[in-house]
């Protein structure tokens, strides 16, 4: 228990740096993909995570990400708006058997049309909150959704690279 929650913090500091230092700097076809992986830590959490611990954490995440883009409640607010989401879109994604105790929402565990499925709801949520409040208006409004979905499809690609170069497939007896 203790490994899995030292683990979480890991995982919640790296990917908070990776943001501020690395992604934060990119501009992508120019400017057309903003990849924000530091959702990944909010989405990695185990399935069983109670709705306050999820709050809890995304607003923590929203607010270092703040505070390194100097960007005013801005990732705050969107990370919010997908930790309310996600106990959602869990049970919405829910298999047949229901999940295990444990469980983390990865492509080796749940399989790739599964986990695009639940990241890809999650992220274009937290990237359309995220740029519509950015520019709060509604002019030009095809452009930053456009914008939105550009930078949605990036993050959900690095993030599934992440999990094949980096997790490895749970073991499972057969009986």
């Amino acid at each position: 228990m203790l490994g899995r929650v030292l683990s979480q913090i890991f995982r919640f500091v790296f990917f908070i740096l990776l943001q501020g230092l690395i992604f934060n700097q990119l501009n992508l076809f120019d400017g057309w993909v903003n990849p924000y992986i530091y959702i990944f830590a909010i989405l990695m959490l185990p399935v069983e995570t109670s709705r306050t611990a999820v709050l809890f954490i995304a607003f923590a995440t929203g607010i270092l990400v703040d505070v390194f883009s100097s960007t005013l409640g801005m990732h705050t607010s969107a990370c919010l708006f997908i930790g309310f989401l996600q106990p959602l879109v869990l049970r919405v994604l829910a298999p047949r058997d229901g999940y295990e105790f444990g469980q983390l929402p990865t492509v080796q565990e749940m399989g790739l049309s599964w986990y695009l499925a639940f990241a890809g709801i999650l992220t274009v949520a937290h990237h359309l909150w995220l740029f519509f409040v950015e520019v709060f208006r509604f002019s030009g409004f095809f452009i930053t959704l456009f914008q939105a979905i550009c930078s949605a499809f990036g993050t959900i690609v690095i993030m599934v690279i992440v999990q094949y170069l980096n997790f490895r497939p749970k073991s499972r007896t057969r009986s």
